[in-house]
């Protein structure tokens, strides 16, 4: 069987909620309403870590952040970890990626062939937390609430520019893969920033949402005190106390959010219509590294469990896979093993040390078993970390109460029954299950140690003469277009496609 090609289209901050069985039917979204109805649509997937660079290490890896060790910002992704780009790459394939990944340290490339630019964050370990110093804000890199009171309209800003070149850079390769130079299959990740914060979007899309319903949170800010430990540490984290914000500075937010959305819906059709009107057929997977709370209980951003900040759409298109909902619970870290299978890939020698499954089984009807998260980042105190199984969600964190939800009867995640006796066999349930899984004290030394090392390597290499890590994207101008060591005819024919027509 020929081995397909395969497009990872990646967001960054995409709310799961909003995804309940492909994108909800007021979002402006044709091109993913279109992908969705012939994609096996995963209900309640959710992050391995609701933060950037653990998110996407986890994403790419197959295991959690206490494997990986990627357990923030600027936390190294070491190269002796395989992932979907190596196990596909050591098969045949051509790895390729346009756009962010987060990756932290000096490889850049974690199996990737080629990457078509630099990334949107920094390579270095200067945003590592300290959880020697509790409650201490970074200013200079932690978020504010100023991308809430700053929401609005622009034609171009930081994030707009780079995936504006993210998409047309995935264009030009996929017209470059149809010219058929490379023979074998490609996988090619398309990872945009958007609708990541700040809430800005351009007017063109801005404009679909005016008169949106959906502008209010279903759950109002809640008083600072009736929020758990972890939720106030955000807040704190998040300088909420140096802002007034209005339910105005929330529509607009949400309406730029949402509206943001529309522009990735529209950079997701040009490429979907390149691969179409190049005649390639290729598996086609939708996902994003976490959620955003979008004002939900007060809570912007990501950094905790609830849904809002840990569900994320997953979509697979793939032949094999029925069109359809499954709302069994997977995770991100199902999606290597997932693209591995599909791509007929043994994973056999690293299957011991893979977290995740293949999801076609599980859309089959398959188990999956309980689907485990972790968070050990700013805002954070020590490692915090919660299953999903069934309805179920459960939190634990060695310094904060645990949290138990039932999340059909209350999906809004404000009844926590951790202390009601009649769950006490439910509760009873996880705490085993999280034993089994997870050392508590051993995963907070880890962190620390991961984090006191980080610091002093950090100010060592900023003192003196610094060499910086970012990737810089590679292009021969000698090989571009016609120079004088090509033959002109063979140029214009070779890079013409289709051919005769």
């Amino acid at each position: 069987m020929a081995r397909p090609n395969i497009l990872i289209l990646m967001v960054d901050q995409l709310n799961g909620t909003l995804f309940p069985d492909g994108p909800v039917d007021w979002l402006h979204a044709p091109n993913l309403k279109a992908l969705a109805a012939r994609s096996t649509r995963f209900a309640n997937a959710y992050t391995a870590s609701p933060l950037c660079a653990p998110g996407r290490a986890s994403f790419m890896s197959g295991l959690l952040p206490s494997r990986t060790r990627v357990y923030d910002n600027a936390a190294e992704f070491t190269s002796d970890l395989p992932t979907y780009a190596h196990h596909l790459r050591r098969a045949g394939y051509q790895t390729c990626l346009s756009g962010k990944m987060h990756f932290v340290g000096p490889d850049q490339l974690h199996g990737l062939e080629e990457r078509l630019t630099t990334d949107i964050y920094p390579a270095d370990f200067g945003w590592t937390p300290d959880y020697r110093k509790p409650g201490e804000r970074i200013d200079w890199w932690y978020h504010n609430m100023g991308s809430v009171t700053g929401a609005g309209v622009a034609e171009i800003t930081n994030q707009m520019e780079y995936d504006d070149e993210v998409a047309f850079r995935a264009e030009q390769k996929l017209y470059d893969l149809a010219r058929g130079h490379d023979d074998r299959p490609w996988c090619l990740t398309v990872s945009f920033t958007h609708p990541h914060d700040p809430y800005v979007a351009r007017k063109e899309f801005w404009d679909l949402y005016e008169d949106c319903a959906h502008l209010l949170p279903e759950v109002p800010a809640m008083a600072y005190e009736d929020h758990d430990p972890h939720a106030q540490r955000i807040f704190d984290a998040n300088d909420w106390r140096n802002f007034d914000i209005t339910d105005e500075d929330i529509r607009r937010s949400r309406r730029a959010y949402f509206a943001n959305i529309s522009y990735l819906d529209s950079k997701i059709g040009a490429i979907l219509k390149v691969l179409e009107d190049t005649r390639q057929e290729a598996v086609i997977l939708f996902v994003s590294d976490h959620g955003d709370m979008l004002g939900e209980r007060g809570l912007w951003f990501k950094m905790n469990f609830y849904e809002g900040s840990a569900r994320v759409p997953l979509m697979v298109a793939a032949p094999g896979m029925a069109p359809g909902r499954i709302d069994t619970p997977v995770s991100t870290i199902d999606v290597t093993p997932t693209l591995a299978a599909l791509a007929g890939v043994s994973m056999e020698e690293v299957a011991p040390w893979t977290e995740g499954v293949d999801l076609a089984p599980v859309a089959g009807g398959a188990t999956r078993g309980p689907v485990a998260m972790e968070y050990a980042a700013e805002a954070s105190i020590s490692p915090l970390v919660a299953l999903r199984e069934g309805k179920w969600k459960y939190t634990n964190c060695a310094k904060d109460p645990e949290q138990l939800f039932d999340l059909e009867a209350d999906p809004q995640e404000l009844n926590d029954l951790y202390e009601d006796p009649a769950h006490a066999k439910t509760l009873e349930h996880f705490r085993i299950l999280a034993a089994a899984r997870w050392d508590l004290e051993a995963f907070d030394a880890e962190v620390r140690e991961s984090q006191a090392r980080r610091w002093v390597v950090y100010e060592a290499l900023r003192n003196g003469s610094y060499y910086p890590w970012d990737y810089q994207p590679l292009q021969k101008a000698s090989e571009r277009f016609m120079r004088n060591h090509m033959d002109l005819n063979v140029v214009e024919e070779n890079q013409r496609f289709p051919r005769g027509q």
